[in-house]
């Protein structure tokens, strides 16, 4: 564990910027109204590269994904740099990077380090009622410790749980449906797009109230389903029982390291309060703001990080099957994702004056009316493959911009927003944060995993058809 983590190099190089590039004014953004389609195109070769090379070429993907994510950044950093100059270019990149993708993986670090200190100690047997009470537990956890929290805590449980299994992948992979997104809909607490709505102005039990059932219904549809697919195949598995020496070597059913309980209830707390008390700009790098809120709050969680290092034995560790290589991989992966998709997002930002005006037009009726049904769709659609975050406010403003005109008059459109950015996370491995994380782990374990379209064909065939229920119940 001495090894540096990955995402460190990243804020070291931008520290390293020159000092003149401090404080710089009036740099030009990338003009989404201007932008084609095409520009999106290495965002897309991104997309294809994780879903086809570990399949087509896996020895060199494995060896090489770090640089291949990187290339396709480039390839859009490049373009822009030439079309619309070194400037617009630099400062694109600095935005994304100092406001998104640092603070991003600074808060994957925490959570995954902190969570990889809590080991359920003794022995848990992946019988079908056992799994399903575990992803119970976590749906539950993680409106108010967030998705990415309670998928970092009981991830490794679970697979514990499951180690002697056959069949284990569907396990995960509803894990990942119900811990890391469904389950964070109820606070803004629970995942970062209602958390931007929270700061606009929405009250913060306003998704309690507003998707409680639209959860409640989608959470009961996958337990059951889940339930009725685990019983199934522990039948035909025979119904194993682990072996003598897999059962906690006689440990009482407990936890190790509970300190980093502490730790993740600060994380949580540390968020919240970056929401709630802005510092102000403290300075800029080449025209990009950092806020002292915002950098406070990264400053702190790396020290949690680093407490829950000091803290946790590294035998718990050993223990718990922790390494670095998952977060090593979302680091590289996501950099390429995070500048690559900035055309994507310039051009969803403007609105009917982009390229994508066809989309966004979509979701308003004849009579100027909100169609609830193509926001909750079109939010979820976009936020399967985009950053949901910034996804969610793109349709928020859509629909007004007015917290209390969307809470007020038309709940029934702000609920189809929020709703189709969280639960559509759910979509693809690169719909929400701890998607891509769990497999990570998961796969760093021994468990064979859907491939990214193997995975997609998991979520059209049980999540879309439970997605167009609810939309005829509530949309």
């Amino acid at each position: 564990m001495s090894k540096l983590p990955f995402f460190l190099t990243v804020p070291a190089a931008v520290l390293g910027l020159p000092a003149a590039a401090l404080a710089a004014q009036g740099h030009p953004t990338v003009p989404g109204a201007e932008l084609a389609v095409y520009w999106a195109i290495p965002f897309a070769c991104m997309l294809l590269s994780i879903a086809l090379m570990p399949l087509l070429a896996p020895h060199f993907w494995e060896h090489h994904f770090g640089k291949i994510s990187l290339f396709w950044g480039l390839a859009f950093l490049v373009p822009c740099a030439l079309v619309y100059g070194f400037s617009t270019a630099l400062y694109e990149f600095l935005h994304i990077i100092l406001l998104d993708y640092i603070p991003f993986i600074i808060l994957l670090f925490t959570l995954f380090t902190v969570a990889g200190g809590v080991r359920l100690k003794g022995s848990l047997t992946g019988t079908p009622l056992v799994n399903t009470g575990l992803l119970a537990v976590g749906t539950v956890l993680a409106s108010w410790m967030g998705t990415t929290g309670a998928a970092m805590l009981l991830i490794r449980p679970l697979l514990r749980a499951n180690a002697h299994r056959r069949y284990k992948a569907h396990s995960v992979v509803f894990f990942i449906f119900l811990v890391a997104n469904i389950g964070g809909s109820l606070t803004p607490l629970g995942d970062p797009p209602l958390f931007l709505g929270f700061l606009k102005g929405v009250s913060f039990f306003w998704t309690t109230t507003n998707l409680f059932l639209k959860t409640a219904l989608m959470s009961a549809i996958l337990i059951c389903l889940y339930l009725g697919l685990d019983t199934a195949l522990y039948a035909k598995e025979g119904k194993p029982r682990p072996a003598p020496e897999d059962r906690g070597n006689g440990e009482k059913l407990g936890l190790d390291g509970k300190i980093n309980l502490l730790f993740l209830l600060g994380v949580v707390l540390v968020v919240l309060a970056s929401g709630l008390c802005p510092l102000g700009v403290l300075f800029e790098v080449y025209g990009v703001p950092v806020e002292g809120q915002n950098l406070l709050r990264d400053v702190l969680l790396l020290c949690l990080a680093g407490l829950s290092l000091r803290f946790t034995a590294k035998e718990c560790r050993k223990l718990n099957d922790f390494t670095w290589a998952p977060i090593e991989e979302v680091a590289k992966l996501f950099l390429g994702i995070f500048l690559s998709m900035i055309p994507a997002i310039a051009i969803l930002r403007a609105g009917t004056n982009g390229a994508l005006a066809g989309l966004i037009q979509l979701v308003t009726t004849a009579d100027g009316q909100p169609n609830n049904a193509m926001y909750f769709w079109l939010t979820g659609a976009l936020s399967s493959f985009l950053d949901n975050a910034p996804t969610y406010l793109v349709f928020f403003n859509t629909a007004g911009g007015d917290p209390v005109h969307l809470m007020n008059d038309i709940p029934a459109t702000l609920a189809a927003i929020s709703a189709g950015a969280v639960f559509m996370g759910a979509n693809t491995y690169i719909g929400n944060a701890p998607n891509f994380m769990v497999r990570s782990i998961a796969e760093n374990q021994g468990v064979r995993m859907p491939s990214f379209f193997g995975y997609m064909a998991w979520s059209v065939g049980i999540l879309i058809p439970s997605f167009l229920l609810i939309t005829w119940l509530f949309f």
